[in-house]
């Protein structure tokens, strides 16, 4: 166990993607989204899950995408910046903007490098 703990409190914020420039919406179900819906790329800001505390502020790529039993599809993203990775549960359940299967299966036929 890792002991790392989920923070949601004033994070769940529409954003404009900073990669692909879409305008992305907050999730609904009472989750943060922390990933664009089109491209699938995130912002390096977190040290806990939701914190909002770090600095590095990289685009975090997205390059895998595996399917869990018990969270569905989660995307692991690489920091392009710093290298640090991390994995978010894919958002393919909203109904106002669910993340694109086109892009998750794109990620999925890519080879880790």
């Amino acid at each position: 166990m890792s002991g790392r703990r989920f923070t949601v409190v004033g994070t769940n914020n529409a954003f404009t993607c900073g990669f692909c420039g879409a305008q992305v919406q907050p999730l609904r179900n009472g989750s943060v989204r922390n990933h664009c819906p089109e491209c699938l790329h995130s912002r390096h800001v977190d040290i806990l899950p939701g914190d909002r505390a770090c600095t590095c502020h990289g685009d975090m790529e997205p390059v895998a995408v595996e399917q869990s039993g018990k969270k569905g599809w989660i995307i692991t993203h690489r920091c392009r910046k710093c290298g640090f990775e991390g994995r978010n549960r894919a958002a393919t359940d909203d109904p106002d903007q669910p993340d694109s299967w086109d892009a998750l299966i794109a990620v999925s036929t890519r080879r880790r490098e």
